[in-house]
C-alpha cells in the first residue's frame, strides 16, 4: 500500500495523483503540506494542468486563510468533514464561495473543486484539491464518498514521506544560522528582504528553477492579517524542512506604519531548536498518548526503572512501549531512537561551540 512503503512525499504523491486518475479523473490537482500543530501551509505539490504553475499560489493562501470559509481545509478537519465537493455542496451555485469565485473559476478557468483533507488520529497533516473544466461534468457522491475514504491513508503518506526525509542524511546550509526577515505587503508581494535572505530563500526550494514558495509565505501573511483585525489571538508560525534537511520556523507578524495602520507583514526564519521539531517528528511516529510520553522520557535520558516510576507503570511494560516505538521508528536501540529524532539539527553543527542556553553558537559572520 502506498502509504506504507516508506516514499518521500513527492513521489507518494505523484502516486497517489496517478492512481487517482483511473478512480477519479481530474483536469489538475494540489495538495498542501499543513503543519499539524498550526495548519499553516508548509508546501504545495501540483499535478495535471497545474504542474509547473505558481501565479495562482498568493492569491490560494490569502483566500484560505485570509477569512473563514467552511470549506477550508482547517474548517473541514475541524468539523470532522474529511472531504467535499463544491457543485454538490452548494447545489451548483458555486458562486456563493469567494474561494470558487476568485480562484477556481477567474483564475484557474474551471468549474468544479474537490476537496479531502489528510487527517489521522485528529491531526491535520495536508490537503487536496482537485479541478475538473467544463469539458468534465461536476464531481458525484460517489466521487466523495470515495476520496473520503482515502482521508487517512493520505495523512499516513505525508507522514511517512516526512520520515522518509529524515533518512537522508543532511548537509549544512550556506545559510545555516543567519535569520532571515522578508516584508510582505497586503498581497503577499516581497517588497522587502535582509541581507543574506536569498540563501535562505533559495534552501526552501525544492525546484531551483521555481518561484518563491508564495502558497506557504501566503498563508502566513493572511494569519498575520487575521492576528491585526483580532479574529485571533496567536501570531503565525509553522515549521519547514529545507532542502538542506535542516529545520527552520517561520514566525509571522503585521508591522504598523507611522498612522497605526498596518501596512506590512514582517516574515522571518530562524533556525529551528529540537524543542520545536522533537513534536512533529514525534507525532509522525503514529505513537500512541503513551508511547509519546516513554518517548519523551528517553529523550530526557531517563532509564527504565525511572521511566516506570514517573508514568506509575512497570518496567515490563516500559520495555513493551519501547519494542513498539522501535518499530514504528525503524531503529533498534534508545540511542538510535534519539538520534533519529535530533538527527537533522545536531548533526550539522556538531563540532560548534555551545551559548550558555544549551544551543549552539551562531559563528556565521553575518551577525
Amino acid at each position: 500500500m502506498l502509504a506504507h512503503a516508506g516514499l518521500d512525499t513527492t513521489t507518494f504523491l505523484d502516486e497517489v495523483y496517478a492512481s487517482l486518475q483511473r478512480a477519479v479523473p481530474s483536469d489538475a490537482a494540489c495538495v498542501a503540506s499543513i503543519d499539524p500543530a498550526t495548519h499553516l501551509t508548509t508546501g504545495a505539490f501540483k499535478f495535471g494542468e497545474l504542474a509547473g504553475r505558481y501565479d495562482t499560489d498568493e492569491l490560494w493562501g490569502l483566500l484560505e486563510y485570509g477569512h473563514v470559509e467552511l470549506t477550508s481545509f482547517t474548517e473541514l478537519a475541524r468539523t470532522g468533514t474529511p472531504a467535499v465537493a463544491m457543485q454538490h455542496s452548494t447545489s451548483g451555485d458555486g458562486q456563493r464561495s469567494r474561494r470558487v469565485r476568485e480562484l477556481v473559476r477567474s483564475s484557474l478557468g474551471c468549474t468544479d473543486e474537490l476537496r479531502v483533507v489528510a487527517t489521522a488520529d485528529e491531526q491535520l497533516w495536508g490537503g487536496m484539491a482537485m479541478f475538473r473544466d467544463d469539458r468534465s461534468a461536476p464531481y458525484r457522491e460517489e466521487d466523495i464518498e470515495f476520496v473520503s475514504s482515502l482521508s487517512g491513508l493520505l495523512a499516513r503518506g505525508l507522514r511517512v514521506g516526512l520520515l522518509a526525509r529524515l533518512a537522508a542524511k543532511p548537509h549544512a546550509s550556506s545559510a545555516s544560522g543567519r535569520p532571515a526577515v522578508l516584508v510582505f505587503d497586503a498581497d503577499a508581494r516581497l517588497i522587502q528582504a535582509s541581507v543574506g535572505a536569498e540563501a535562505r530563500l533559495t534552501d526552501l526550494l525544492d525546484d531551483l528553477h521555481a518561484p518563491l514558495p508564495f502558497a506557504v509565505f501566503g498563508s502566513l501573511v493572511a494569519a498575520a492579517w487575521r492576528y491585526a483585525a483580532g479574529a485571533t489571538d496567536v501570531l503565525p508560525s509553522s515549521r519547514l524542512r529545507l532542502r538542506s534537511g535542516e529545520w527552520v520556523v517561520l514566525h509571522a507578524s503585521p508591522m504598523a506604519a507611522a498612522d497605526e495602520t498596518v501596512a506590512s507583514v514582517v516574515v522571518t526564519i530562524e533556525d529551528a531548536r529540537p524543542q520545536e521539531i522533537v513534536p512533529l517528528v514525534v507525532a509522525a511516529f503514529d505513537l500512541t498518548p503513551r508511547e509519546r510520553d516513554v518517548t519523551q522520557q528517553v529523550l530526557q535520558g531517563a532509564d527504565t526503572r525511572a521511566i516506570a516510576a514517573r508514568l506509575h507503570v512497570s518496567p515490563y511494560t516500559v520495555q513493551d512501549h519501547l519494542k513498539s516505538i522501535f518499530n514504528k521508528a525503524g531503529v533498534s536501540t534508545r540511542r538510535e531512537l534519539v538520534a533519529r529524532v535530533f538527527f537533522d539539527q545536531y548533526v550539522p553543527r556538531l563540532g560548534s561551540p555551545l551559548a550558555p542556553s544549551g544551543w549552539f553558537l551562531d559563528t556565521s559572520p553575518m551577525r
